[in-house]
């Protein structure tokens, strides 16, 4: 891969506010070096943080997110600023966790993607929501997400 292909990210190699929203925010991309080759990126979000849209109080989850890119990867400079911009974003579970797909999808046209949002209990209920773009394709190796279901203390 030469210089060139990092010649239109605007966020790697700059000092980056967190954007005000994530709609406000930019998920750069780069062309996939790999092209030909079907192969998973996974990107784990361990303190993602939101705001509930009832209370105002903020709400925590463990993000995994597997895709297996076609023309385009996603930069993680950017995907790290996109996260951190629903640190004071209200929105439930399940939108916070289906916007983030959808912004990778919409960035990059992935191949497949599936993400994994492993929230922390709200009101003593632990809520995970998942999504993915269809069955996973035959032939690459989708590890298991890693992450147990909440137990509490013990």
């Amino acid at each position: 891969m030469s210089d060139q292909t990092h010649e239109t990210l605007t966020q790697l190699g700059a000092a980056s506010e967190l954007p005000d929203s994530p709609e406000a925010a930019t998920l750069e991309c780069v062309p996939n070096p790999h092209p030909g080759t079907r192969y998973l990126v996974r990107f784990v979000a361990p303190e993602f943080t939101s705001l509930c849209p009832v209370t105002g109080q903020p709400d925590f989850a463990h993000l995994v997110i597997d895709y297996i890119p076609e023309d385009r990867i996603v930069e993680s400079k950017s995907l790290k600023l996109y996260l951190g911009s629903f640190r004071n974003h209200p929105g439930f579970h399940e939108r916070c966790t289906i916007d983030v797909a959808q912004k990778i999808i919409q960035a990059t046209s992935p191949h497949w993607l599936r993400i994994g949002g492993y929230w922390y209990p709200r009101g003593g209920i632990p809520i995970d929501v998942f999504y993915q773009t269809s069955e996973p394709p035959k032939g690459v190796w989708i590890p298991d997400q890693g992450v147990q279901p909440y137990r509490g203390r013990g």
